[in-house]
């Protein structure tokens, strides 16, 4: 039976795990694919931003590895390899090793990072369309009650 032919009574009794996990199963690939089809990955984005004055970095300061995969490790999914993505993006040009092996964001991949952000607006449009905001508030705050009611941490 699939949801559609689910009545409103049975969608209650389904379990939230499931639906969520197969929510963000979808809502990755799809994020991935739009990201690919641009040239880059999803952890190329992650570690432009990570070390992005501009963005998360609270100081623009370098960070190894270690330091990135730590400060990454509540979205960083097990098939994601942070020394081969870093390792396409010194290619690239747009970061730098030092002699500490400490990773660096260059004036261009700072503008990579401006350049991919762009594309945001356009993946968050298709994955929202048919869905107005307040429903989409109201099931973020639904989500937020069951991770409170799990014993986790809403953040």
């Amino acid at each position: 039976m699939t949801n559609q032919q689910m009545s409103d009574a049975e969608l209650a009794g389904q379990p939230a795990a499931y639906w969520t996990g197969v929510a963000y199963e979808a809502l990755i690939a799809y994020t991935r694919a739009r990201q690919a089809e641009k040239s880059y990955t999803q952890p190329q984005f992650w570690l432009l931003r990570n070390l992005s004055a501009n963005d998360i970095s609270p100081d623009g300061e370098g960070m190894t590895l270690p330091e990135l995969t730590e400060a990454m490790r509540s979205y960083l999914r097990p098939e994601d390899d942070l020394a081969a993505e870093s390792a396409v993006l010194v290619e690239r040009g747009w970061l730098r090793r030092d002699g500490e092996d400490r990773l660096w964001l260059t004036g261009e991949g700072e503008r990579a990072r401006v350049d991919l952000a762009r594309n945001a607006p356009a993946i968050r449009a298709a994955l929202h369309k048919g869905i107005d905001d307040a429903d989409y508030v109201t099931t973020v705050k639904v989500l937020q009650q069951l991770i409170r009611n799990a014993g986790g941490t809403v953040a």
